[in-house]
């Protein structure tokens, strides 16, 4: 959460006691353009799991791969990091 709020980006945290099959619905009604999913396994490795606006889902991927995949986006203006896409 901080490392992308101190980068400029809106980020909200969802630490509510609800599935997190629920969460993410919830997050896609609402058009978030990425959801990033922290469960036990992600905390074990040290990663995260990302859902794509479009819908695709990278899994295991390093909160600093993704940081930087996504300042490349916002910089360039791109439409989704091409990093995360290949």
């Amino acid at each position: 959460y901080q490392k992308l709020f101190s980068q400029g980006f809106r980020v909200e945290l969802d630490l509510r006691n609800e599935k997190l099959n629920y969460k993410i619905r919830e997050a896609q009604l609402q058009r978030v353009s990425y959801i990033l999913i922290i469960g036990e396994k992600e905390a074990q490795n040290q990663s995260l799991s990302v859902r794509l606006p479009r819908g695709k889902q990278v899994n295991d991927i390093k909160m600093e791969s993704f940081l930087k995949a996504i300042l490349e986006e916002r910089d360039q203006r791109l439409l989704e990091p091409k990093s995360l896409n290949e």
